[in-house]
């Protein structure tokens, strides 16, 4: 009778219980935030990869996928499509290095020279630390019909490249620049001198190439700040 008796309020007190909740978790959703980071992280440096070596236009996701270890799936529940997949691009690894640059017009507001100095070596920097920075721009920036650039033309217009323009037409009027330099193809020629060299580099095999970013950064300051034309004594 005892036993009945405990049995019975066991029983009442398991329908007493609220059963517990669990969220279901949705298919392909990371088991924790920081592996759900590290997917994305992957996913982005695959893809900075292969835009750099193939151009965007050229890369499918699948590849993506490959080059990142997941499935296509697994690409698709981070980046629906490749536009959203250029955006977060944009935002979280091509502007932040771009914004290195923004600065330095104003801050050398005064200084043509040293402003256009230190934009090549940042430029030189810059590659040298992300090796996708050079081959990705030379690809996808400089280039006409590069989707990089009309993407971020689409969503920021071309307001860098009017403050750049008007700061080097306002040296020049003060007379602090070459007035007989054409703004645009100034700007056109710091790429040739920096990133053009760094992306004919062989991607992570430094000292393999003869030409080194150290030399590049010294061969760049003296032309800009000394010329072609043998020194005078």
């Amino acid at each position: 009778m005892a036993d009945r008796k405990i049995s019975e309020t066991a029983r009442s007190a398991q329908k007493d219980q609220k059963p517990e909740t669990t969220t279901a978790r949705r298919p392909g959703r990371p088991r924790s935030a920081k592996s759900g980071a590290d997917k994305r992280e992957l996913l982005l440096d695959a893809a900075l990869k292969l835009f750099a070596q193939y151009g965007i236009a050229e890369t499918p996701l699948s590849m993506i996928a490959k080059e990142a270890g997941v499935t296509t799936a697994m690409l698709h529940y981070y980046f629906r499509t490749r536009e959203q997949l250029l955006d977060v691009m944009i935002d979280e690894r091509f502007q932040p290095v771009r914004a290195g640059f923004t600065d330095i017009f104003e801050t050398h507001a005064d200084d043509p020279l040293m402003a256009i100095t230190h934009m090549a070596q940042c430029m030189i920097d810059a590659a040298e630390k992300y090796p996708w920075v050079a081959p990705l721009w030379v690809r996808e920036v400089i280039s006409e019909s590069g989707m990089l650039k009309k993407r971020m033309e689409e969503r920021n217009g071309d307001k860098n490249r009017k403050i750049v323009h008007e700061c080097i037409t306002r040296w020049q009027a003060e007379g602090k620049l070459n007035p007989d330099l054409n703004p645009a193809l100034l700007f056109i020629s710091l790429f040739g001198l920096t990133l053009f060299p760094m992306a004919s580099m062989k991607m992570r095999q430094e000292g393999t190439s003869p030409i080194s970013p150290d030399m590049l950064r010294k061969h760049v300051a003296l032309l800009l700040f000394h010329g072609v034309a043998p020194q005078k004594s």
